[in-house]
């Protein structure tokens, strides 16, 4: 297609616009997930009849898009929480959705600059993928807000335990690039692929895991602690009064406590007393679990951790660690420059990998601290020997934006994609029960001090995503890149530039 028929470069920048925001409203606490095929509509619509450089430049403003409106709780985690400044709050925000905005830069420079205009509809859904996997990865990774992360209550549901969210993915850009085709260049066929992708579903099984008989009683613990004095002497007391009452009032026929992320703001040597004295008032053969710091003294390093006593086995310490706010980078340059950069917490080492499941009343928990649970590799990789997921989090650092429901969103789609219970504690919500369909069973409301109890079960079995992860659809859209490439050798038959 001449670059001359492209639609002028200002309409196309403004549907990039229209696009970013369609994709923040798919997620929570919007959940319009009707407008992710809008979205990659939009984005596809006429990229490939522009340059590389101008394509790249509508790929700019989508990500700018996209991450100012659904990642603008950063900013309240730094100013709020990071004793930082408006000014300067505001300047690292806006550094952090350009990084992450240059990635889509480079998705549609790719598409536009290798795929043959014969073939957009495959190289289309295809880089978009792959793009999202450099995303998940690079420089430690993000993925947050991915494409499909908005469907667990679509009719694309169905696709999760099967491919996961890189597949839900790959449907949605492909259904986006299908309705241009059909409704712009006016090419019926792409009427068949629609159906296939969004009617298939209604014939994919609805449970791939089997529940066990008898429920096991959970009781989570929302300590709705102020996190600007968590880490001072009056934060800890406060803590430990706070998470004893709340303990003590919970029912004889619990047989799972769960406490968030760093319930105790204090060392695991600390915490140990207070955590033996209080489950020594609980019933014989409860677990009472939590979140902790631990300490390796001998080598002087720090884990952000989840022990426990009572009828526990095991503990974990988290390994995908967030940056800035558990480690940081480029230490030796930026530790003092900025209080943002001095956090309480910002000295953890990562754990090992391979950990094995924790073992509390009689079950088998694969553990998600916190932003971990936004990883659906590591997510199913826990999830193949463990019979229910727990994920801890202190969402405190989200304040009243729309982080925490983004968070639990992705929370959702872990349990859909890998047929268990998800078990969610957090310090100020949001704290849920979510079951294998994704669905959420109990909920606590958010910002007060309560005890969230119910029930789950301990499920049998794997999805077809908990046994091989990620990869098949990884290969699956590089495959689809592949045999969208241009040939750059001229001769008869082979597209040129």
């Amino acid at each position: 297609m001449p670059t001359g028929s492209s639609p002028r470069l200002g309409w196309q920048l403004l549907a990039a616009v229209m696009a970013g925001g369609f994709t923040t409203l798919t997620a929570s606490p919007f959940e319009l997930w009707w407008l992710g095929p809008l979205a990659a509509a939009l984005v596809y619509w006429g990229s490939h009849a522009l340059s590389p450089a101008h394509a790249a430049l509508k790929g700019m403003v989508y990500g700018l898009a996209l991450f100012a409106s659904g990642a603008s709780w950063v900013y309240v985690s730094i100013h709020d929480y990071g004793y930082t400044g408006p000014l300067l709050a505001g300047f690292l925000t806006a550094l952090f959705v350009f990084a992450l905005a240059l990635f889509f830069a480079a998705m549609l420079w790719a598409y536009r600059r290798f795929t043959s205009p014969r073939y957009t509809l495959l190289g289309f859904a295809g880089i978009w993928v792959l793009a999202e996997v450099l995303r998940t990865y690079l420089f430690t990774g993000f993925p947050w807000l991915l494409l499909g992360s908005g469907f667990v209550d679509s009719p694309l549901a169905a696709w999760a335990p099967i491919g996961g969210v890189y597949l839900l993915s790959l449907l949605v850009a492909f259904s986006g690039a299908l309705l241009i085709t059909l409704l712009i260049k006016r090419r019926l066929w792409a009427i068949a692929p629609l159906a296939a992708i969004w009617l298939t579903p209604f014939v994919l099984p609805t449970q791939w895991t089997t529940p066990s008989e008898q429920p096991t009683q959970v009781a989570m613990v929302q300590g709705n602690l102020p996190q600007l004095i968590k880490w001072t002497a009056d934060g800890q007391r406060e803590a430990v009064a706070t998470y004893t009452r709340q303990t003590q009032a919970i029912s004889d026929d619990v047989e799972l406590i769960i406490w968030p992320e760093t319930a105790l703001p204090m060392l695991e040597n600390q915490a140990l007393p207070v955590l033996e004295q209080i489950q020594s008032g609980l019933p014989t053969g409860t677990a009472l679990v939590t979140g902790i710091l631990q300490q390796d003294e001998q080598n002087q390093r720090f884990f952000n951790g989840m022990i426990g006593v009572g009828n526990v086995e095991g503990d974990y310490q988290k390994e995908h660690l967030v940056p800035f706010g558990e480690y940081l980078p480029l230490e030796s340059l930026l530790r003092g420059l900025i209080s943002f950069f001095d956090l309480p917490t910002s000295f953890i080492t990562p754990g090992p990998d391979q950990q094995p499941p924790m073992q509390a009343a009689g079950i088998s928990l694969g553990n998600a601290i916190c932003y971990e649970i936004i990883y659906p590799q590591l997510v199913a990789k826990r999830a193949r020997n463990s019979q229910a997921i727990i994920t801890i989090s202190n969402d405190t650092w989200f304040g009243r934006s729309i982080g925490p429901h983004q968070h639990l969103q992705m929370a959702r789609l872990r349990a859909l994609e890998n047929g268990r219970y998800v078990l969610r504690a957090t310090s100020n919500g949001i704290t849920v029960i979510i079951d294998p369909q994704g669905q959420i069973t109990r909920r606590a409301p958010q910002f007060e001090t309560t005890t969230l109890t119910g029930e789950f079960h301990a499920m049998q079995g794997l999805t077809p995503f908990t046994q091989m992860g990620s990869w098949p659809v990884w290969l699956l859209a590089g495959l689809l890149v592949l045999a969208s490439l241009r040939l750059r050798e001229t001769g008869k038959g082979i597209n040129r530039p």
